[in-house]
């Protein structure tokens, strides 16, 4: 055991890890892998604080906070949060020094008005102000967020509702107060716009690791008269970083909003070979994909359906690149999957001083 580093480990209900030395959270992560796969796994990492790229932080009345450690309605205020990127901790600052006798949203209540400050990074940033769709004092909150968005160095401002009676941080029901409402990465010579409103990989160098370790697999492969699938393929980043390797690309998603900026990530790309597809991946099949045909699943942490799978079954890929953020829901897969056997492992840390990572485990058909 090590002395922690953050002054509010142990109150705060954010990383649970930091009394582990660093060395011996990889190793403890690893071994869970290898347990899954059977075989040896390769390990990446990268920084081990400063790495998160998203932090939703609750407003109080004078400062932001994250929620206390089993006591989820009670706020820890923080100054400065060691996994967070450093541009958040700056916009942090600023947003403290700026926001001063707030009329913050009581929980129980119901009531006031400033909820989260939603702040990302990527090659830009941005800022989203949550707010009390039904306090009576939107707009005095809305010109002082306006104000704050001609000094703040964060290039994006947002101002974003949510119902009383829900705890989320995201909503269609927003609008922008400065620059764009999207963010804009690049990775692997690909340019990517996602929305602020939606899910990202939270560990950009990790993340960008990721890709380059996936098309290193495909790279070994014949796949240049083959078709990839990319599912649960989000914004597109899977597949259009190889669609260079393919013949024809298809991207699944369910969410509309996320395909909808795939199509726009497609064009912004100039690619002729990829298309994206708003749907449930237990329906695949009716898209009548050409074989052969390599695939690329990223599905969430409860895993893939067991119909998804039936489907994958039936198109027979040749190979499997399966990248999981749940090693237990893995588990279950890779037996369902097993007419396949793996060929190689890998864990990614992108979740450095908590219990979680990423891994990705290339299947072969047998």
């Amino acid at each position: 055991m090590v002395e922690p580093d953050c002054k509010y480990f142990g109150n705060c209900g954010g990383c649970s890890a930091q009394h582990i030395p660093y060395e011996l959270q990889l190793e403890n992560k690893k071994k869970q892998l290898e347990i899954i796969t059977k075989i040896p796994v390769k390990v990446f990492s990268e920084e081990k604080y400063n790495y998160r790229n998203r932090m939703d932080l609750i407003f109080t009345s004078n400062s932001l906070g994250l929620r206390k450690k089993s006591e989820w309605q009670k706020i820890v205020p923080i100054d400065n949060c060691l996994i967070a990127d450093k541009k958040i901790n700056t916009f942090m600052s600023e947003i403290q020094s700026f926001f001063t006798n707030n009329d913050t949203f009581d929980v129980k209540k119901h009531s006031g008005t400033f909820r989260y400050a939603v702040i990302r990074t990527a090659d830009d940033s941005s800022i989203s102000f949550v707010l009390n769709s039904k306090s009576t004092k939107l707009g005095e909150a809305i010109e002082q967020i306006k104000s704050f968005a001609e000094k703040t160095s964060a290039e994006n401002i947002l101002v974003t509702y949510v119902p009383p009676e829900t705890d989320v941080s995201t909503s269609s029901d927003f609008f922008v107060v400065k620059g764009n409402d999207y963010l804009t990465i690049n990775y692997h010579n690909k340019n990517f716009h996602y929305s602020i409103q939606s899910f990202f990989q939270n560990n950009h160098l990790m993340a960008k690791k990721m890709h380059e370790y996936c098309s290193e697999i495909l790279s070994k492969y014949p796949t240049k008269e083959n078709n990839l699938l990319d599912l649960y393929g989000g914004v597109g980043t899977f597949g259009i970083i190889n669609s260079e390797l393919f013949k024809k690309v298809t991207i699944v998603e369910f969410s509309k909003e996320s395909i909808e900026m795939a199509n726009h990530n497609i064009q912004l790309n100039n690619l002729d070979n990829v298309e994206a597809f708003a749907m449930d991946s237990k329906y695949l099949k009716n898209l009548n994909l050409k074989t052969p045909i390599y695939l690329i699943t990223d599905p969430p942490r409860t895993g893939m359906d067991p119909k998804t799978i039936n489907a994958i079954k039936e198109l027979k890929p040749y190979l499997i690149i399966y990248i999981s953020c749940n090693p237990q829901q893995l588990s279950k897969d890779l037996v369902k999957l097993h007419e396949y056997k793996v060929n190689s492992a890998a864990l990614f840390d992108l979740f450095p001083q908590t219990p979680h990572s990423e891994a990705i485990v290339e299947l072969i058909l047998k």
